[in-house]
């Protein structure tokens, strides 16, 4: 099944899965003398609840379900969807107030019953987790942290609003029915101790050691990786795994990194990793033999999956890490095509894995430019930001159909991005890496 295919199919199951609560509603026996405010308010709780539902499912890393699309674009897709299901569950009791101002007395712990109490339970964990998303850098909440509170937080939310709908029992008034809402619940706990529990306990099997911890330039650290074994990782260029490192895989301390190695060398991998936090922090102390753990390969973001007959690719800081696996992996299979790179840094001691790419320059077909953001002096290069000019004195003018990979700061990407528009290049040969799984 192609990928256009495979995405078709899953964005119907998608959609059919949403709407099977409402199908379900329609089906005899329903509940009779009912207004169609409160009906409606019934519908729109039950979507917005399987919604929240089939989150389990989006973040436990499917490579069947996240390869149409890449796992960046449907983690994306979470974040933003997961509103809207929350928006729809508080739809639900602000309408049958609305409808019948009496059942205020629903909303209050102390006066109305076991089923509205597990309601209000349900939708305090679901405000508490959005609040605790949208502002996680305020409350200072360290990323291990709030994962683990996100976790606890979607369980009981699904828990409580099961209890509701089962106490409340008008529309799983039937044994069938209500088997239906339960097994759906345990499906979803089901998966997240399947990402939890059962996949940690199976990487144990397939651990890896740090060979090599090598200081770049800019604050980057070269992390490499040998497996402990005859297991290997085939990736495809510009993907990335969750990594794991010491101690135990069951920790909550999980972070992406891309891979920085040719994909040629499933037996040896190299990450860039840059120090932007405390995890990535700690990269350079890290000693040799340090047992580590890895989750992947993930992601769509591959000169593999888009075959051109030359491309542009576009880095900006640590962005480069992607791009250098690009770049390493064309130069051990020899591709002959044609590369421009843009690289934007602050200075050129900032610019990691500066020499490497020197000596790809000699190997293969690729001319690198370099803007400074902060040169010496002397600086002969292009100075300040990468802007829409400096593609147009260094973009190949000959009219190959090439394709653009652009990698960096969010703000610098969608500069070039929108530049890249401006100049007629079709969005069909743009490729972003939007590189924010938190």
């Amino acid at each position: 099944m192609n990928r256009v295919m495979s995405g078709f199919f899953w964005i119907s199951l998608y959609l059919l899965v949403v709407l099977v609560p409402v199908f379900l509603m329609l089906i005899p026996p329903a509940p009779s003398g009912r207004s169609f405010w409160l009906e409606l308010s019934v519908a729109l709780g039950f979507v917005g609840l399987t919604q929240i539902a089939v989150q389990f499912v989006l973040i436990a890393r499917f490579k069947r379900l996240t390869a149409p699309y890449g796992i960046d674009i449907i983690l994306q897709y979470h974040r933003q969807i997961a509103l809207v299901a929350v928006c729809l569950v508080l739809a639900h009791p602000l309408i049958i107030v609305i409808d019948n101002p009496s059942r205020l007395k629903l909303l209050n712990p102390l006066g109305g019953n076991w089923a509205s109490r597990c309601a209000l339970l349900s939708v305090l964990m679901l405000v508490t987790l959005v609040v605790s998303s949208l502002f996680r850098e305020r409350l200072k909440l360290s990323y291990e942290r709030w994962r683990l509170l996100h976790l606890l937080l979607g369980v009981a939310a699904i828990v409580f609003a099961q209890l509701h709908v089962s106490m409340a029992g008008l529309y799983t008034n039937t044994l069938w029915k209500h088997a239906i809402w339960v097994a759906t619940s345990a499906a979803m706990v089901g998966l997240v101790v399947y990402l939890r529990v059962l996949r940690p306990a199976w990487q144990r099997n397939y651990h890896w050691r740090v060979a090599e911890v090598r200081p770049e330039r800019g604050g980057t650290h070269a992390l490499v990786l040998e497996p402990v074994g005859n297991h290997r990782m085939a990736f495809a260029p510009g993907q990335f795994a969750w990594l794991k490192l010491e101690g135990t895989p069951f920790t909550l301390e999980e972070h992406p990194f891309s891979f920085s190695s040719s994909a040629e060398r499933s037996d040896r991998l190299e990450f860039g990793i840059k120090a932007l936090g405390d995890f990535s922090g700690r990269i350079g102390d890290v000693p040799p033999g340090t047992r580590a753990f890895l989750d992947g390969p993930h992601g769509a973001f591959s000169i593999d999956r888009y075959p051109a007959v030359g491309y542009v690719f576009i880095a900006g800081g640590v962005g480069i890490t992607p791009i250098l696996s690009f770049l390493r992996t064309m130069a051990d299979r020899e591709d002959p095509r044609p590369v421009t790179l843009f690289y934007a840094d602050t200075d050129w001691d900032s610019l990691a894995f500066r020499e490497a790419l020197a000596e790809l320059e000699v190997k293969m077909d690729l001319h690198c430019v370099y803007v400074l953001k902060e040169p010496a002096e002397d600086w002969k290069g292009e100075r300040g930001v990468l802007t829409g000019e400096v593609l147009d004195r260094h973009l190949p003018k000959e009219k190959l159909a090439r394709f653009f990979f652009i990698c960096g700061p969010p703000p610098m990407m969608a500069a070039v991005h929108e530049a890249l528009q401006e100049r007629d290049v079709p969005e069909a040969r743009i490729h972003l890496e939007k590189f924010n799984l938190a």
